[in-house]
């Protein structure tokens, strides 16, 4: 039975030391922590290593379910998966015990509120940008693909896998920039 931490922000810029501090005053020994969005499990390397590694009777503790997911489902596949392994789950900073009822609402309810924040702020940045185009100010994200790069390649005979590779986009993405080859006669023509 150990005590496994799990720290997470969602940018390079933030601090994880004040989680991590909570998480070995909570008596874990070992701490994994990132820098990534909580919205996509999927790029979540670190959790992912704990969960790989949960054996029956552990406990993954977190400061705040938060830190764990940021929407509902999310939430309940975590909390399946360890419940299905054994695996407890306990928060520092909210009253969590999923071995419980009241514990498993109370989860459930935290759960649908960060969810709910999440969504508050995808409006509130929509809006902005929404006020932003009637004032003629938003210039959009800047641009990550130079299409004349592209041509440039293509026209040089490299094929478009190279160019691809080479600067980091799909080949679709190329295929999208590089002139369509003229056909030598459209159907009509050959009846």
């Amino acid at each position: 039975m150990s005590l496994f931490g799990y720290a997470r922000v969602s940018t390079s810029d933030q601090d994880l030391g004040i989680q991590e501090a909570a998480l070995r005053a909570a008596g874990c020994q070992t701490i994994r922590a990132e820098k990534k969005s909580g919205l996509d499990r999927g790029s979540r390397t670190e959790l992912q290593v704990l969960l790989d590694f949960f054996r029956e009777g552990d406990t993954l503790v977190v400061t705040r379910i938060d830190r764990l997911a940021r929407s509902t489902k999310d939430l309940q596949e975590i909390v399946h998966e360890l419940k299905g392994r054994g695996v407890a789950l306990k928060a520092t900073e909210q009253p969590i015990d999923t071995s419980t009822a009241a514990g498993k609402a109370f989860l459930d309810m935290l759960g649908v509120f960060a969810e709910f924040e999440t969504n508050l702020r995808k409006e509130r940045q929509i809006e902005g940008i929404e006020a932003a185009k009637a004032r003629g100010v938003y210039k959009g994200g800047k641009a990550r693909i130079d299409p004349e790069t592209v041509r440039r390649l293509a026209a040089d005979c490299v094929k478009p896998a190279h160019i691809a590779r080479q600067l980091g986009i799909s080949r679709g993405t190329v295929y999208r920039f590089i002139p369509k080859p003229a056909d030598a006669e459209s159907p009509e023509e050959t009846v």
